[in-house]
């Protein structure tokens, strides 16, 4: 028996953990063992699959012996292997911060019995989306996403939780219409939704309906990504949730929507070239997102636009379409995973100091809290890309990747990616410099005067302002240790790198990730 076992069992644990939590609604430790559990196992697995496919290759398993097209194939090389690995690790440590959340206030944010599922089949939709190796079973993916996520959003149940869940859910249909739209015109053209299947398969169709296959598989993973212009549902969305999920969703979702955008481009669209389309919004959505955080006044809402800025960069790793721009991309995903969740940690213990996450009620938190203004500004300078972290590693890598075939285009978004990473600086160190260094009764002088621009940079619907509470020890361990891991991936990026490099080489060889299914599954491909 090979590891090949292995492979389904990062979706049908986590199903299982939520199918038993809902047996123990009522035993609240209980469901948070059985989910704390869960995540463990995967990851576990996932590292176990990281080893695996580095020494022996792709891991294919046809689920119940059914091949393609009408069976269900997952698929695990370095890339889902990683971000599996990944996933699962961040996943449980926002448990474990939401696990001192509800200590500390019980049932106030949320009806907690369905949270640990809800949370559980979250995680099980992000697992089958990196496995999955047709695309079908990736809209099923999304689709489990989908839900879980609009329950997640709303929890609590308060006006603003209500219209940002319902503005999600619309956009999310809107892209599972267009997604499904789309599978049913590959599969009409090309008689498989099987990835290793259409790779080969798509090349022979007319190169304008390559393109028009292309562009509405782009339009429907651009709204999962939040790309420019798709992107107008995130900031009013994310900040109205509770800051467990709010951490999550900033973490994982967007970058579900980038790795079906990379699978695609590079493993069944390789004929059909829209790189210098995607530089250009890669740029555009770099633009806009860092803008759009110039003028919040909010800090959930300024680190959701600053998440739009970060798919700018992930998006043109992904226009590159070359090794090292794959293996940066790669390496950039990991990093934005663990750092964008260990910021809304943060903030969600900033909140619970203050009572609110207007800068207007910040301020003096460095000497109320200094362990958490170190935390908050290590991860702040990190995100920002100042050396020698990880996030100036991925950015070199990204912009190294770019040189190595130059043209005028790639230069102008070089140019423009440098001055978003100094404005993202300049964003997050005034955000830090106001909450944590400012005094609290002092005027902040950098918000803009007059009451029409004031209305126009507050949060909508914005949540009632609390007093302050104490932070519990689990949620100031479970941010702890984000940090930790995001130092981590500063000592010991030579081998995360060299694990991206072999990681991207996989991504820009189709044809291998070809060979090893029709290999292990000894299939012909049919004319």
């Amino acid at each position: 028996m090979g590891y090949e076992v292995l492979v389904p069992m990062v979706v049908m644990v986590p199903l299982l953990g939520a199918a038993l939590a809902l047996v123990f609604s009522r035993r609240l430790r209980v469901q948070a063992a059985i989910t704390g559990g869960a995540l463990l196992a995967v990851a576990i697995i996932g590292a176990v699959l990281m080893w695996q496919v580095d020494v022996n290759g792709t891991v294919v398993m046809a689920v119940g012996g059914w091949q393609a097209p009408v069976g269900i194939v997952l698929m695990v090389d370095r890339v889902s292997a990683l971000l599996l690995t990944v996933s699962a690790v961040v996943l449980f440590a926002v448990l474990v911060f939401s696990m001192g959340q509800r200590l500390a206030d019980g049932d106030e944010e949320a009806p907690v019995s369905i949270f640990y599922p809800c949370y559980l089949v979250l995680g099980a939709g992000v697992f089958d989306a990196f496995i999955a190796n047709d695309l079908f079973n990736l809209y099923v993916a999304f689709e489990i996403l989908l839900v879980a996520s609009y329950v997640l959003l709303t929890m609590g149940g308060t006006a603003a939780r209500i219209r940002a869940g319902v503005t999600y859910i619309v956009v999310s249909l809107v892209s599972s219409i267009l997604f499904l739209t789309a599978i049913a015109m590959i599969y009409g053209a090309t008689g498989t939704v099987s990835m290793a299947q259409l790779s080969s398969r798509v090349a022979d169709l007319d190169p304008g309906m390559q393109l028009i296959l292309n562009l509405t598989l782009l339009i429907a993973f651009g709204i999962k990504a939040a790309i420019f212009p798709l992107s107008f549902w995130l900031p009013d969305s994310y900040p109205t949730a509770p800051a467990p999920v709010t951490a999550v969703f900033a973490g994982l979702l967007t970058k579900v929507g980038i790795y079906a955008i990379l699978r695609s481009q590079t493993l069944i669209f390789t004929d059909s070239d829209i790189n210098t389309l995607l530089m250009w919004i890669a740029g555009i959505t770099l633009l806009v997102g860092i803008l759009g955080a110039i003028s919040q006044r909010d800090v959930k809402r300024l680190l959701s636009f600053t998440l739009i800025s970060h798919i700018g960069y992930l998006l043109f790793g992904v226009s590159l379409n070359t090794d090292l721009g794959s293996a940066a991309t790669v390496y950039y995903i990991v990093h934005h995973i663990i750092l964008q969740t260990t910021m809304f940690l943060i903030v969600g213990m900033m909140e619970r100091m203050s009572g609110t996450t207007s800068l207007d009620g910040l301020g003096g938190l460095a000497r109320k809290a200094p362990l958490l203004a170190a935390l908050a500004f290590v991860t702040a300078i990190n995100l920002g890309g100042i050396p020698p972290f990880s996030g100036f590693i991925g950015k070199i890598g990204l912009l190294s990747a770019a040189v190595e075939d130059p043209n005028p285009q790639k230069y102008i978004i070089i140019g423009v990616g440098t001055l978003v990473s100094l404005l993202t600086l300049h964003v997050l160190i005034r955000m830090w410099s106001i909450s944590f260094w400012r005094p609290k009764n002092k005027e902040n002088e950098l918000l803009v005067p007059g009451s029409i621009l004031d209305r126009l940079v507050q949060a909508p619907n914005p949540e009632i302002a609390r007093e302050s509470r104490s932070v519990p020890a689990l949620m100031t361990a479970s941010a702890v240790g984000m940090v930790a891991i995001t130092l981590l991936l500063t000592v010991f990026a030579g081998p995360l790198v060299a694990y991206a490099e072999r990681a991207g080489k996989v991504l820009q060889d189709p044809a291998a990730q070809v060979d090893w299914y029709f290999q292990q599954h000894e299939v012909k491909e049919m004319p």
